[in-house]
């Protein structure tokens, strides 16, 4: 007889907590806090430094907002978000929304914030074609592909005074010390944070991009922020002891 069961996963270990300063970087307003809000709560509580680094501004984001009305509100609310989790600096790259193209140029400026941080984690989403594994999973989109792809490629990059010279040129040295990137969002992920000290404000920090949120469902806001952060947090807690988990999958370097 097969035995068509599927194979029991692993425990999922605490993602290492021995770093002082973070480097957050996304495509999008809104990416972080459908991400990992709850995990950034927790560290900055910690008095850990996180640092958000957004490659566009979202404009494209809303339909029925032009471009040029869109970006300011998404930053807006981006900053705002930020601040309900403990982030006091949020950076945008103004690569435009919905057509980043991973290359040198997005490597070169996600390593010169690298750079110009000295993170010991980076924190990205997930770089993968789709959310999910097997046939079905929906498709993740071009933007954040590009961006989590670039961002694992340019945690190497910072470290070299050969790739990007003139970075040191303007006075960005090289920083190496970036000692893990964690992928969140990640349909295999290797680690996890508890998610029930952070669970309150991640979903107070989803909240604050209401105009996306209105944009995108018909449901209540309120209603629809706290059944996705619940829901999300707990997929993974059978494998983390029972507790809502942010989880990521952790490239060590």
């Amino acid at each position: 007889m097969i035995d068509t069961e599927a194979p029991e996963l692993p425990d999922l270990p605490e993602l290492p907590g021995d770093w002082q300063r973070a480097l957050a970087v996304v495509a999008h307003p809104d990416d972080l806090e459908y991400g990992c809000a709850a995990a950034v709560a927790s560290w900055t509580d910690a008095g850990k430094e996180v640092v958000y680094l957004l490659v566009s501004r979202g404009e494209a984001g809303i339909d029925t907002l032009a471009p040029d009305v869109c970006a300011p509100l998404r930053e807006r609310e981006q900053r705002d978000s930020a601040a309900v989790v403990g982030v006091d600096t949020v950076e945008f790259l103004d690569h435009r929304d919905g057509v980043i193209e991973y290359g040198t140029a997005l490597r070169r400026d996600i390593a010169a914030a690298i750079r110009r941080h000295r993170p010991e984690l980076v924190i990205t989403l997930n770089h993968r074609d789709t959310w999910g594994d097997g046939p079905g999973a929906p498709r993740n989109t071009p933007d954040h592909v590009a961006v989590g792809r670039a961002t694992l490629d340019a945690a190497a990059d910072a470290g070299n005074r050969w790739i990007f010279p003139e970075l040191g040129e303007h006075g960005l040295a090289p920083w190496d010390g970036v000692r893990w990137v964690a992928v969140a969002a990640s349909s295999t992920p290797t680690h996890a944070v508890d998610a029930g000290p952070g669970l309150d404000r991640a979903i107070a920090s989803l909240l604050c991009h209401r105009a996306y949120i209105e944009a995108l469902t018909d449901q209540e806001p309120e209603e629809y922020v706290r059944e996705f952060v619940t829901a999300t947090t707990g997929r993974a807690s059978a494998r983390f002891g029972g507790r809502p988990a942010v989880t990521f999958e952790v490239f060590p370097r």
